[in-house]
């Protein structure tokens, strides 16, 4: 483990955490009141499944790769009714809200849906179980830890800049945010099966 691993590290986490910074800058936008707490558990969900997803793909390399690699053509479609209908809730909420229920605050993201997007985001990290199949355990947690740092950084950026921009779009931002979660999806699905 040199300067190059930790450089191939951290650009190989940058690359997966754009759809998590992408989906944080939607839950910041639905939810322009949230508080640094709940930022660090909704970043931190990201993180896990960031790191998760990369070392489930290196025990599937060295355990079982046939079943991996007949289930990775699954991965993008997987992604993308996930995000379909959590972008598509989001904006049928938004569109359905009466008049009397805005002055209330936006629902709060719930767990299940956070637990859903989490894997949504991050199931195309399976993959890099093959990237990092050369290394031996330590190194290929290592590289995980890596990858779930920078997705909490880079997601705790999103959600901030999402409340910003949330704040001054008010009723519109649960709409953009579902529109954003399903350009993602569709972003997934497309590269997934179009472009392998």
């Amino acid at each position: 483990m040199d300067f190059m691993f930790f450089a191939n590290s951290v650009f190989l986490g940058i690359g997966l955490a754009m759809d998590a910074f992408s989906v944080s800058l939607a839950n910041g936008l639905d939810e322009n009141k949230m508080r640094a707490p709940r930022m660090c558990a909704i970043a931190g969900v990201y993180a896990f499944f960031q790191f998760f997803m990369p070392m489930a793909g290196w025990i599937c390399v060295h355990t079982i790769v046939e079943c991996f690699s007949k289930f990775q053509f699954f991965i993008p479609w997987i992604a993308f009714f996930l995000l379909l209908y959590i972008g598509g809730k989001m904006i049928f909420e938004s569109v359905s809200k009466k008049k009397s229920e805005e002055e209330n605050p936006a629902p709060r993201l719930s767990f299940c849906v956070l637990l859903v997007q989490g894997i949504a985001t991050s199931i195309d990290a399976l993959s890099v179980g093959f990237t990092i199949a050369e290394y031996d355990l330590f190194a290929a947690i290592c590289a995980s830890f890596i990858i779930a740092a920078v997705t909490f950084f880079i997601c705790m950026e999103g959600l901030e800049i999402g409340k910003t921009v949330g704040t001054k779009l008010s009723g519109k931002a649960g709409i953009l945010g579902g529109v954003i979660l399903i350009f993602i999806g569709t972003e997934i699905f497309v590269s997934g099966v179009f472009f392998r």
